[in-house]
């Protein structure tokens, strides 16, 4: 089971109470119980981009979550699927340095981040999702388990669909006898998300699934 840290001194603001402004805090730190806190908060972290400012804190309106039941899955991706292995927590660190190769368009995951989630893995809290062709990683995806939530922060590939492969092992990872009601958050839609399935919901309903997930118990593959 996951390692509880030290609480946090920082409060955020209640989300409930926001303007339908994304960003809406600003400093505090990433030390594990802040993290933690922000995420049943409804707040995830992202730096600004430019040395030496504080951490951005945000919770978007409309928010990207994927249903369990949604996933669309082609039939290139069910092959692929069949091709690879999916392993859990089993490369963590290369997950996250793939993840944050300052190569990849729109890249942000900086040191600090990487240094953070690293920490919250040690203690148990963030996990990878990774798809292997025999002994050589090819993708995969980061997030924050904690109970019936996960917050997915970012993935990759090496290989076509590796990163979707690692989705769909997520997707079965989370759909046990409590799937009607997790939630898996993907922060915000893309038009690439948005073809696997992801859709957008209200805030003020993505803070009552949340309350939900969060009573939870964790996945069998996260509970350690």
């Amino acid at each position: 089971m996951p390692s509880d840290p030290p609480p946090t001194p920082w409060r955020f603001p209640a989300a409930d109470a926001l303007d339908d402004d994304d960003l809406v805090a600003i400093g505090a730190d990433l030390e594990p119980g802040t993290l933690l806190a922000a995420y049943r908060s409804g707040l995830f972290p992202m730096p600004s981009g430019r040395r030496g400012d504080p951490v951005y804190w945000f919770s978007p309106d409309p928010r990207g979550v994927l249903p369990l039941d949604g996933l669309r899955v082609s039939r290139s991706l069910r092959r692929s699927a069949r091709e690879l292995e999916v392993r859990v927590d089993t490369a963590f660190a290369e997950v996250v340095a793939a993840c944050a190769d300052p190569r990849r368009e729109g890249a942000w995951i900086d040191r600090d981040i990487r240094a953070a989630y690293t920490r919250l893995h040690e203690l148990g809290w963030a996990h990878s999702v990774e798809a292997w062709r025999g002994d050589r990683l090819v993708g995969g995806l980061y997030g924050v388990a904690i109970g019936g939530l996960f917050a997915g922060e970012s993935m990759f590939h090496r290989e076509t669909d590796a990163s979707k492969v690692a989705l769909v092992g997520l997707v079965a990872l989370l759909r046990d006898e409590h799937a009607d009601e997790r939630l898996l958050d993907v922060q915000w839609q893309t038009p690439h998300l948005a073809s696997l399935g992801v859709v957008e919901v209200p805030r003020p309903a993505y803070l009552v699934r949340l309350a939900t997930a969060l009573d939870l118990p964790l996945p069998a593959a996260f509970s350690g």
